[in-house]
């Protein structure tokens, strides 16, 4: 019988997905189908501030997922577009993006029937 694995605190998968696999890294992703400039994908993202967008393409570009690139217009641009490796990541996002989209409402409805739940019978108590 084969024992399960052990999620240990030293994986190195676990610094890695807390990097890539955040609500913004995953859309941002979405995002760049192609190359687009810095306010191009802010619109597409209601809701982020400048401050945010730059946090995440900076650690997608460490990662290697996104690539800058610097155009040579008056007054410089930047274009951010995917890398292979990030091309490689858009395709398990995206399905973990629709999944979420399509269920969306059911999960909606099944937190409101536990939190109604649980505001009824009191907070849990765990004994081991």
């Amino acid at each position: 019988m084969t024992e399960a694995p052990v999620f240990r605190v030293d994986c190195p998968s676990r610094p890695i997905l807390d990097q890539i696999a955040d609500k913004w890294s995953m859309m941002a992703m979405e995002v760049l189908t192609e190359p687009q400039r810095f306010n191009q994908i802010k619109r597409r993202l209601e809701g982020i501030t400048q401050r945010v967008l730059t946090q995440t393409l900076r650690r997608l570009e460490r990662n290697g997922m996104v690539e800058r690139r610097v155009l040579p217009t008056s007054p410089v641009g930047v274009e951010y577009s995917l890398t292979p490796l990030g091309e490689s990541l858009r395709e398990p996002f995206s399905h973990l993006y629709w999944w979420t989209v399509e269920h969306a409402d059911e999960i909606t409805e099944r937190q409101r029937a536990y939190d109604t739940r649980k505001s009824v019978a009191g907070p849990d108590i765990v004994v081991e």
